[in-house]
């Protein structure tokens, strides 16, 4: 894996890092057109076209499902896209005003009731009827003070493409970015994302505590998974070359 990593106390700190990923994930952005398309790349940035508004959506979530083709579970009760103020009303905890920051203006994404996401894939423009995968995946965070924030990428058949941490930057309303591109053919088919130690809440401060939201994703154009044939032909393709094996030995 190619791995794109930033840390800093503004946005311009990680901006480099983050536009650099975005030409190894693919160009153009090709944003909520239908695939499937050759190349290019996906991004969420959770703006609603500059919306301030605080949404709460359940689990799954799937507002980007048809124009992005991405998939969001937690084990909480769903996800929260808001403004720093919108979190500090919606938690009853008002550090988050000077906690967290936009990457891009204005609103932050995280799950509800747990520090866990998943995210699954599917072609654009099918409303995940067709499931997909990617090769490249990133996301940027708004305070990331230890190194609990974590990726974990899983492939088609569920096994490990391996588990990195994001880098931290202590401080209030800092920044952070995670990418990680696979040049070798592996495909994710999932992606696990930990934000923190712990979910967002009223009493959630430190010390020991690690609370963390997400801005911008960013990710490969998803490709079809290939596919596989039906238990039964491959039942009768492996009997026919028994077959045509047990032949050749009688004439023999």
């Amino acid at each position: 894996p190619i791995v794109f990593s930033a840390a800093g106390a503004d946005a311009a700190s990680i901006a480099a890092t983050v536009d650099a990923f975005r030409v190894v994930a693919g160009s153009p952005n090709n944003g909520s057109a239908p695939g499937p398309l050759p190349g290019g790349r996906r991004e969420i940035n959770w703006d609603g076209g500059g919306s301030v508004l605080t949404t709460i959506s359940p689990t799954p979530f799937s507002g980007f499902l048809d124009t992005r083709g991405a998939l969001f579970t937690t084990p909480g009760t769903g996800f929260i896209q808001a403004t720093p103020d919108g979190l500090a009303l919606e938690f009853g905890n008002p550090t988050y005003l000077d906690t967290f920051a936009p990457f891009s203006p204005a609103r932050l994404f995280s799950p509800v009731g747990s520090n866990v996401t998943d995210a699954t894939f599917a072609i654009p423009g099918t409303a995940g009827s067709e499931p997909a995968t990617v090769s490249a995946f990133g996301a940027v965070f708004s305070d990331v003070d230890t190194g609990a924030t974590t990726f974990q990428f899983f492939g088609i058949g569920g096994e490990s493409l391996g588990a990195f941490t994001v880098p931290s930057a202590p401080g209030d309303r800092t920044f952070s970015f995670l990418g990680v591109a696979f040049d070798g053919g592996e495909r994710i088919a999932q992606v696990r994302i930990t934000t923190g130690n712990a979910a967002l809440g009223p009493n959630d401060a430190p010390p020991g505590i690690d609370v963390v939201v997400m801005d911008d994703f960013i990710f490969s154009e998803p490709r079809a998974i290939a596919a596989v044939p039906e238990p039964s032909t491959l039942l009768l393709v492996a009997l026919g070359l028994l077959g045509a094996g047990a032949a050749r030995r009688r004439a023999s």
